[in-house]
């Protein structure tokens, strides 16, 4: 080829010189006649391929798309000894992980390396390890196999300590027992509650705090610990104390809770006697057979020598001067009247989110008049709109809008509660109400539509009303005593199952809200709430209303987060993480994957972005699992 080339150069050169010649010799002569048109020569060989050009300079960054749910990594962190469920997770700021192990079977025998069994009720702490430094990639520990292993907490990370269990006088520091419920004179013991559940730590210096613990039965109630940290990293328990309900007439059920901005506890009141989707609170609370029967009732009557009051209980109650001699209970009747799971304060110290634990609940929001305040405000319930064309629980989300309730104040809504004292077992007559009714609900929210205009009245007891309210003046009682029928009534979704824990870092929150640098290496832009649900079933797949999720999860639940809009509002809710698919033909713990989320409660959003989930599920060995979304 490179000849060939070599020659065709050669004969152009010839060819161009005789040309020249001819041009040059023949100047001054005259043109000739045009030759006729030659025939094309043969294309010539391809030319050598040209060099790369420079590369291009590089575009500008795109902005930072949101991190998708669905996409992350579950680990198993720790596991509960057998019949418990995981309760009471709190991360403090030091880095120190609290949980418990909530009713364990009383059959467990084998002892840990502190030769502690756990067979009662136990608040514990996990040392030697800093759960805010926590490596990104990380370790997870088996299912447990061996008896010791099902019997005792495993934890991937650190050794569990267990601070204190049912009745322990915790070395004489508390005489009457961890836990022991007794009447509000103080003077008659009910019973000693095996069910701890939310720990909430008030840090008063560095390693050193109390630690309160709700107790979850009929009554409830709370504990505080004064603990400090050695410099080996040990808790050890200065004094301790059961806090004095008597000024708020007792407790029911104290749940979840959380720990307000401005650093107070939050505990809940999940129990409101035999109130379901289609009623509001049952006439059977002064019946005497239902008393004489129902334990549980029975419990709440043994609180005062007086009548007991249904409507003393179902709140969130705060506990101010935490850190005082005397910590002081307040009940909050502003944020309604329900079974109460958990509630979470936004950094505003204004905007509140409730959740109802109950077949056909509701989610609920209070918007404080007063920062820091709780005591006044205005009530909200959710109204969801499902996505349309999708039902499977992991893909498909809710659009959020909210129904105004009322506005009220503790003390107005307390002198309607007190209304109701005094109704005994002796006033108790078959086929009638000594409490508000169905019908006295769907009144109020008439009257509400047409602009509460004044002369309305209450309902009669010929259509339908309760004593107290029959033919008074209407007023917004229903909203803060009957909340979920309330919401309901004005067109709220009453339909969540088993809604559990929520939780926010109110850190991330800032951050996200108003950019102020709060989260160190890391920029948030975006901060999420997170909602656990124990059990996707009954109202949230019946094909009715707003929520018609297919059962394909159904037992087994999952995790719904809700993205913080800047005025601290929420718009949307979508799925997070699920269950594995329930698998109804198998029995006990087989119905939901062991190595799956199952039905997960307290739920723990960490500095980082990483979420603890606690299960409260019919697994052998419940499981405290770390959830990575990114």
């Amino acid at each position: 080829m490179e000849l060939m080339q070599k020659n065709g150069l050669y004969k152009a050169m010839i060819l161009a010189m005789t040309t020249s010649m001819l041009v040059a010799c023949g100047a001054d002569s005259e043109d000739g006649d045009n030759g006729t048109q030659g025939s094309s020569g043969a294309p010539g060989e391809p030319g050598l391929p040209g060099m790369d050009g420079l590369p291009g300079a590089d575009g500008l960054p795109g902005a930072d798309g949101e991190t998708g749910p669905g996409a992350g990594v579950l680990t198993r962190i720790a596991t509960v000894p057998a019949g418990a469920e995981v309760t009471g997770i709190f991360l403090t700021e030091e880095g120190d992980l609290f949980f418990n192990a909530q009713h364990p079977a009383g059959s467990n025998v084998e002892t840990d390396s502190n030769g502690v069994a756990y067979d009662t009720g136990t608040v514990g702490v996990i040392e030697g390890i800093n759960f805010n430094e926590l490596p990104q990639t990380l370790i997870d520990i088996p299912v447990p196999k061996s008896d010791y292993e099902r019997q005792t907490v495993q934890s991937a990370y650190g050794q569990y300590k267990v601070l204190g269990q049912t009745a322990s006088t915790l070395g004489g520091q508390l005489p009457n027992g961890l836990g022991t419920i007794y009447n509000l004179a103080g003077d008659t013991k009910i019973f000693e509650n095996n069910m701890p559940d939310f720990n909430g730590f008030i840090p008063t210096a560095e390693g050193k705090g109390y630690l309160f613990t709700n107790w979850e039965l009929y009554p409830g109630g709370m504990s505080r610990m004064n603990l400090q940290k050695n410099p080996q990293g040990e808790w050890g328990i200065l004094d301790a104390m059961m806090v004095d309900f008597s000024g708020v007439n007792g407790t029911g059920a104290n749940c979840f809770g959380s720990v307000s901005p401005w650093n107070t506890p939050l505990t809940s009141e999940e129990w409101v006697v035999n109130t379901s989707v289609d009623s509001t609170t049952d006439a059977s609370w002064n019946d005497p057979a239902e008393i004489a029967d129902n334990g549980l009732l029975a419990g709440m009557w043994a609180l005062s020598a007086n009548a007991s009051n249904p409507y003393d209980y179902g709140y969130i109650v705060e506990i101010t001067n935490p850190a005082s001699a005397a910590p002081v209970p307040v009940k909050h009747f502003t944020i309604g009247r329900y079974e109460h799971e958990n509630s979470i304060v936004m950094p505003d110290g204004k905007t509140v989110y409730a959740s109802q634990d109950d077949t056909g609940g509701v989610l609920f929001k209070f918007i404080a008049d007063t920062a820091e305040d709780l005591s006044s405000g205005t009530l909200y319930g959710a109204k969801l709109v499902q996505d349309a064309g999708l039902n499977d629980p992991a893909v498909t989300g809710f659009d959020v809008s909210w129904v105004e309730l009322a506005t009220g104040n503790n003390a107005q809504i307390e002198s309607w509660i007190n209304e109701f004292d005094n109704i005994g077992s002796d006033q108790y007559v078959e086929g009638e109400s000594s409490y508000m009714t169905m019908a006295d609900v769907q009144a109020w929210a008439a009257w509400v539509q047409a602009g509460r205009p004044t002369g309305t009245k209450y309902p009669t007891l010929a259509y339908g009303g309760g004593k107290v309210t029959a033919d008074k003046p209407m007023d917004d009682r229903a909203a803060f005593l009957e909340s979920r029928q309330a919401a309901r009534q004005l067109g709220a979704t009453a339909e969540w199952r088993k809604l559990e824990g929520l939780s926010i870092h109110q850190d991330r929150v800032k951050e996200a809200i108003t950019s102020e640098d709060k989260v160190a290496d890391e920029v948030v832009t975006a901060a999420y709430m997170y909602l656990a649900i124990a059990d996707l079933d009954k109202t949230m797949i019946d094909d009715e209303g707003d929520m018609q999720l297919s059962s394909r999860v159904k037992d087994c639940g999952g995790v719904y987060r809700a993205k913080i809009e800047n005025d601290y509002d929420l718009a949307r809710i979508e799925p997070v993480v699920m269950g594995a698919t329930y698998r109804s033909s198998l029995d006990g713990a087989e119905r939901c994957d062991v190595n799956n989320l199952s039905q997960p409660d307290n739920v723990v959003v960490m500095k980082d972005g990483r979420i603890l989930l606690g299960e409260d599920g019919f697994q052998e060995n419940n499981t405290l699992w770390m959830y990575d979304p990114r």
